[in-house]
């Protein structure tokens, strides 16, 4: 048996939120208002990740949220009309774990020809101790050959909130599976990049993981997670190669594996809990996605290597 990394532990997931936005940049919330706001979410952890704008701090600590370290840093690519750029979220450890940066440390933004030269800055991140996450590709105006060669982001983002209620973009996993059938090995995150607090607490991981930023930081680098707008995804793996997904009630549960067609079962009465699904052989890697009758996703990080 091959059970996907999420799946492996005793301890409840832990909910968190790696891409949210305050009054530190441009967001609408207070450092405060935002903390409280997940806390009443039923969150774990959030990263305040405000545009070039490195933080450590706790702004409500009575909440007992676990703050990840980290900010979000942008690159422009000149020449075309709209919007043309690269945004990533950047995770670290504590300071007092070797965090280089510093309490409100402010990073300036430029401009790169393209994905190889925004490579130098990945590298000096990752150098750093630094992961890192490559932020809303379809807002940001990349298909996946204007990404497809940047090395050492743990994962990108399949669903952000904001330009979903925005923009009607990143709703679904854009360009993820051309990545994957490259045979890299990406993960798949959901978040809010919550700027307006309408925003927050739509869209999140699910880590196992201990409470501390050490740990989740390590859950998130190995894809030890799922991501949700909703639905729970309580386990998947693969054995004697079958593949089971175990889920909350839903209507929909899609199997996808690249360049085989896989199956999808459906239940309009959303009384779907769980579905298999026999692996091909030669197939790279197969992932879930499920949705309920509200139209809410979540995905499965891919199982590899099964084969």
């Amino acid at each position: 048996m091959i059970r996907q990394a999420a799946f492996t532990g005793k301890m409840p997931l832990l909910k968190g939120a790696l891409h949210c936005h305050t009054t530190r940049s441009d967001g609408k919330g207070t450092p405060e208002e935002t903390l409280r706001l997940h806390k009443a979410n039923g969150y774990d952890f959030v990263a305040l990740t405000d545009h070039r704008n490195y933080n450590f701090k706790n702004f409500a600590p009575e909440t007992g949220l676990i703050v990840v370290p980290g900010m979000e840093m942008d690159r422009s690519i000149p020449g075309q009309p709209g919007i043309h750029c690269f945004h990533t979220v950047v995770l670290g450890r504590e300071k007092d774990k070797g965090n280089p940066y510093e309490q409100d440390q402010r990073f300036e933004s430029g401009a790169v020809s393209g994905q190889e030269e925004f490579q130098p800055l990945l590298d000096e991140y990752h150098r750093n101790g630094q992961i890192t996450l490559y932020c809303h590709p379809e807002w940001s105006g990349t298909p996946a050959r204007e990404f497809e060669k940047m090395r050492g982001n743990f994962a990108m983002e399949i669903w952000n909130s904001g330009c979903v209620l925005e923009n009607g973009m990143d709703t679904n996993a854009a360009w993820w599976d051309e990545i994957l059938m490259q045979g890299q090995k990406l993960y798949g995150c959901a978040t809010d990049d919550g700027h307006s607090m309408d925003q927050h607490c739509k869209g999140w991981v699910c880590v196992n993981a201990e409470k501390n930023v050490d740990s989740i930081l390590e859950g998130l680098s190995t894809g030890a997670f799922y991501s949700s707008t909703g639905p729970e995804i309580k386990d998947f793996y693969i054995e004697n190669g079958e593949a089971t997904v175990v889920c909350s009630p839903c209507a929909e549960i899609v199997f996808r594996g690249g360049r085989f067609p896989c199956r999808r079962e459906y239940d309009a009465e959303g009384k779907l809990t769980r579905a298999t699904f026999r692996c091909p052989e030669g197939m790279q890697y197969l992932r879930v996605t499920v949705m309920d009758t509200q139209g809410r996703r979540a995905w499965t990080n891919p199982i590899f290597d099964f084969a």
